[in-house]
């Protein structure tokens, strides 16, 4: 009976033992491996890069003067730049052009803020400005909300395991050196809680953002510290539909916005001009705008700025095309998802009234946004790394559609959770 007690008493005493060892081990259980080599965690920690306007811009504001009677001069505390859907209304879009438009310097060759206008990236580290671009949660601001809702369905927490890492997406990774050194640090941190590397989730131009970081890491921070980037919708080549910006402005089919108004906040946006088509991959004889007098192809860059009038977005181009242009293998584990099917801007007709005109679009294949060309040059690291790089084509997904979609959210749950 006495030896049928001291059983009982070692039985509960290892229970609770193993209960104080599951705690201080953050409510994780042990993994057991085998030959005592170290384990990976269940589920590896996920950082997710937004696209170009893919997470929220605060301003806070001390003007000395203002482009209408009805804008602020001065505000006491930040407020929404982006998404905000009230600054979007006519007149009110005149005060939020002059906010959120960037001043080219031609001396430094970078671009800062209006006088008076102090702008800010809120959240980072937090998913909070890329689940949502509008604050009130409207569904047309939503963005990686469906991703991020059923990763914590599938055990992640949010700002813990699966965390946000937006920057001033008008800017290109030439002026965003602080945000890369954050987004290094945060990884490092995320890792080491894990025990083990992290997976990076971008969407669109942050495709092209985190590539350049990739570019910058030794592989062995990489081997370290990533266990592999899951690419959607990127457009590695360039995006066409970035020309009709520079040249005549687009209001993405938004009545109460005047493409040409809105053209001079387009313009002044580092990343639009980072984006034109690139060579690698458009043929240097394809037009890509015709005029009745000129036509123009991915050689024509200099011309274009200089007859739209625009001569700092070719000192913009050439900062930014060497960033990225020559497509260097990230050196990682990559998945490629890309949307195919949908009509997708590829050239522009003008007439006489270039560039102060509506274009006739020519359609080509794609997501709507990222032609397919661009998409798809992810294979060319096939070979040329020796991580693996898997390609996946979402046929009808549309570029910013393919976050909500069944197929993407299942396809990035197999990569989270593969051994």
């Amino acid at each position: 009976m006495a030896s049928r007690h001291r059983v009982t008493v070692f039985f509960l005493f290892g229970v609770l033992l193993l209960l104080l060892l599951s705690s201080r081990s953050g409510g994780r259980p042990a993994q057991k491996c085998r030959g005592n080599k170290s384990c990976q965690p269940a589920r590896p920690p996920v950082v997710l890069i937004p696209g170009d306007l893919g997470n929220q811009l605060e301003a806070r504001l001390n003007k000395p003067s203002v482009v209408h009677y009805i804008c602020y001069k001065k505000t006491d505390s930040f407020f929404t730049l982006w998404l905000n859907l009230e600054l979007l209304v006519p007149f009110a879009i005149d005060c939020w052009i002059d906010n959120i438009r960037l001043i080219y310097n031609r001396t430094t060759r970078t671009s800062e803020a209006p006088p008076g206008v102090f702008v800010r990236v809120p959240g980072f580290g937090k998913t909070f400005s890329l689940e949502y671009l509008d604050p009130s949660k409207q569904s047309v601001g939503m963005y990686f909300f469906s991703i991020v809702q059923s990763m914590v369905e599938w055990g992640y927490t949010r700002d813990d395991d699966v965390r946000g890492a937006p920057y001033d997406w008008r800017k290109a990774p030439n002026e965003n050196k602080e945000y890369f050194l954050k987004l290094q640090q945060m990884i490092e941190e995320m890792a080491e809680k894990a025990g083990g590397p992290v997976v990076l989730i971008a969407h669109s131009m942050g495709n092209m953002y985190t590539l350049y970081f990739l570019n910058q890491q030794p592989q062995a921070w990489k081997d370290k510290y990533i266990k592999a980037f899951i690419c959607l919708g990127p457009p590695w080549a360039g995006v066409a539909k970035t020309l009709r910006v520079i040249a005549s402005g687009d209001n993405n089919r938004i009545p109460v916005i005047s493409p040409l108004k809105i053209r001079t906040q387009q313009r002044t946006a580092v990343s639009t001009n980072w984006l034109l088509p690139y060579a690698h991959s458009w043929s240097k004889d394809q037009v890509l705008i015709r005029t009745p007098s000129v036509n123009y192809t991915v050689q024509d860059y200099r011309r274009l700025y200089k007859d739209i009038g625009f001569d700092d977005g070719w000192l913009m181009r050439q900062d930014t095309e060497p960033l990225v242009s020559d497509l260097l293998p990230p050196n990682v584990e990559v998945h490629c998802l890309y949307g195919s099917g949908i009509n997708t801007s590829e050239a522009f007709h003008y007439s006489n009234n270039f560039p102060d005109e509506e274009p006739t679009v020519v359609n080509g294949d794609g997501d709507g946004t990222v032609n397919l060309r661009s998409a798809i040059q992810c294979k060319r690291w096939v070979g040329q790394q020796k991580q693996p790089v898997f390609l996946k084509e979402l046929r009808g997904n549309e570029h910013v559609d393919m976050l909500t979609n069944y197929t993407t959210v299942a396809y990035i749950k197999k990569v989270l959770f593969s051994p």
